[in-house]
């Protein structure tokens, strides 16, 4: 993929926004791919900027999904830990992103929607190797002329600190896989 680094090839699979749905696409990536770390991309309504989450939450989810359904006991895994975090520190990231001049923005709450429950799932089943960006829904910098140069290098310079194969999802769009010979990045358009 342009912008990414070479011998980067992209291939689109869609996370339903579906709880049910969102479980089963992500159980195939975690189960039949093993990715070193997924990265979700949301859409947050409102947002002024790029956010960059570091936990996701595993109860509360009341709010219904496309098919006017929510998880049984408002809950993302039966027995998990209430909260988890991903074990890229999203902090530090932000500030060195926010030194070349990016508008990123740090948070600890995704929200209680289809995003974090993708999140935490990911996080859970990753045991920490997930990462979840929000996007604005609206503005100047949800416009693909800005948005997309933005993703492009948060992602290098994540890529660059991992040092390894990165995965990205989405509960929004789609999902856009891109394979390295033997590695392996997703990515969401």
């Amino acid at each position: 993929m342009v912008g990414l680094g070479m011998g980067i090839e992209v291939h689109i699979k869609e996370i339903p926004v579906s709880y049910a749905k969102s479980q089963q696409v992500l159980d195939d990536i975690w189960q039949k791919i093993t990715p070193k770390v997924a990265v979700h991309l949301g859409i947050a309504p409102g947002a002024k900027g790029i956010t960059v989450e570091q936990t996701g939450k595993n109860h509360c989810y009341k709010d219904r999904d496309m098919s006017g359904l929510c998880p049984i006991n408002h809950c993302c895994i039966e027995g998990g830990p209430e909260r988890m975090d991903s074990f890229i520190d999203m902090r530090s990231l932000s500030k060195l992103l926010k030194s070349m001049g990016l508008d990123v923005i740090y948070s600890r709450d995704a929200g209680r929607y289809l995003c974090d429950f993708v999140y935490y799932y990911s996080l859970y089943h990753g045991q920490g190797k997930a990462v979840l960006i929000h996007v604005p829904a609206s503005g100047s910098l949800a416009s693909p002329e800005r948005l997309i140069p933005q993703l492009q290098t948060i992602i290098q310079v994540l890529l660059r600190k991992l040092d390894t194969p990165v995965y990205t999802t989405s509960g929004y769009v789609g999902n856009t896989q891109v394979e390295n010979p033997g590695d392996h990045l997703i990515h969401e358009a």
